[in-house]
């Protein structure tokens, strides 16, 4: 396989375009956007955030979704609405329950790794993504929160990852501007965020310097493969055109389990919604009254990024209800009330709201590996850490395929020298 196709061109397709072109394969990507990044991974949390692997696997999530459905500010909501898909990933969510441990503890390893590929990209494309190395405080507001917070943390720990607890006047310290009263929380110095969509745009230019090619507006409607040979079909205009490679893989996000039908995989990718407002920081008072340090907000399920001097990004919630990226007011007002709570001195005059569909395994884990045919492989279903372990993924699969690729060579030689 030295030609390969990538779709999609959000931070998981951008990430392995970059890294299989790093490794002298012939790359191309496919994106129905006209750029790069312009889905989810637009405006997202911006956390690059170790510290929130903890899956979601864990009978308490069950629970409060249930206390949840009927609240239409709930920082998670189910739409009763029942659908085989929905009714399909919710039992392999509830089946995934036992391995709520092993699952956050990988997720942890891996986030850790991650990081390591993000940022040595970063400084070798020269790509700028307002960086903020100055970790994420988790902040609780009763004991109940922060004691399983602790039992997280040594999940965490496990894999590789130290976090401390602080109590609610190291928390004033850490960051000054936080207003509300709180129990305790837990400070992770080695975490950081960024912009994710400047990062993938950047490194979509440092991919066409690598020489892959950029197929932006293109609407792929199918796939195919023997197993030798993969053929990307696209649509435009009403014409459609066949394009021909050695392996392709999917990095396509919420379609990708669309995709997989095609190849004749199975890919249960849910998309899960999730909100996000950008506060405009137009004047002084408002710069100085925003958090540097990036939160997450245990009981609301919000986390924080600021981005650059004037920019201050609030995110979370989720919400099942199918490919719906309508943004819906009554999700919006809950995290510009977030805001004007604990960030009173910050003007929220001017606020960007936005919604994305996380595309969401059952299990919690990305599918990263090959499909059924021999030339197929997946890099897909991310959910809410995509931005925190894309690079690691885009490593592995990358890495997956160039060994695919010298078993096939091996065997290409010994059959002609037999055969010889």
């Amino acid at each position: 396989m030295k030609s390969m196709a990538v779709i999609g061109g959000g931070i998981t397709g951008v990430t392995t375009a970059y890294a299989l072109a790093k490794k002298g394969f012939a790359v191309t990507l496919f994106e129905k956007q006209r750029y790069a990044a312009m889905e989810t991974s637009f405006a997202n949390g911006g956390q690059l955030s170790a510290s929130n692997a903890e899956v979601w696997t864990h009978p308490s999530t069950l629970v409060k979704g249930l206390k949840w459905m009927l609240k239409s500010d709930a920082p998670l909501l189910v739409n009763p609405k029942p659908s085989w898909h929905k009714l399909s990933w919710f039992a392999e969510f509830i089946a995934s329950i036992p391995q709520y441990k092993q699952n956050t503890i990988e997720t942890a390893r891996l986030a850790v790794q991650a990081r390591e590929h993000l940022f040595a990209w970063a400084d070798q494309e020269g790509i700028e993504f307002d960086l903020k190395k100055q970790g994420i405080l988790h902040i609780y507001r009763d004991a109940k929160g922060f004691e399983h917070a602790g039992k997280v943390s040594q999940l965490l720990a496990q894999g590789g990852l130290p976090r401390r607890a602080v109590t609610p006047q190291e928390m004033q310290a850490i960051e000054p501007t936080l207003t509300g009263k709180f129990y305790g929380g837990y400070y992770t110095e080695s975490d950081s965020t960024g912009d994710i969509h400047r990062f993938t745009t950047g490194l979509a230019k440092a991919c066409e310097r690598l020489g892959v090619k950029l197929l932006m507006g293109q609407d792929v409607v199918g796939l195919a493969s023997d197993g030798h040979a993969a053929t990307v079909t696209t649509q435009q205009n009403g014409i459609a055109q066949a394009h021909h490679f050695d392996g392709l893989v999917v990095c396509a996000g919420v379609a990708s389990r669309k995709f997989a039908s095609q190849l004749g995989d199975r890919v249960n990718v849910y998309p899960v919604k999730g909100y996000s407002i950008t506060v405009n920081l137009l004047d002084a008072q408002s710069q100085q009254a925003a958090p540097q340090v990036s939160l997450l907000d245990d009981e609301t399920k919000l986390v924080t990024s600021r981005l650059g001097v004037d920019r201050f990004r609030v995110a979370g919630t989720a919400e099942f209800n199918g490919v719906n990226k309508d943004i819906r007011a009554d999700r919006i007002k809950p995290l510009v009330d977030w805001v004007n709570a604990c960030f009173p001195g910050v003007s929220t005059r001017q606020v960007v709201p936005w919604a994305g569909l996380r595309p969401m395994m059952p299990n919690m884990m990305p599918r990263v590996g090959r499909g059924k045919q021999e030339n197929v492989f997946y890099n897909t279903g991310h959910g809410h850490l995509g931005w925190t372990l894309s690079a690691v993924t885009a490593d592995m699969v990358s890495e997956l395929i160039r060994q695919t690729q010298e078993t096939v060579q091996i065997t290409q030689l010994l059959t002609s020298q037999a055969s010889a």
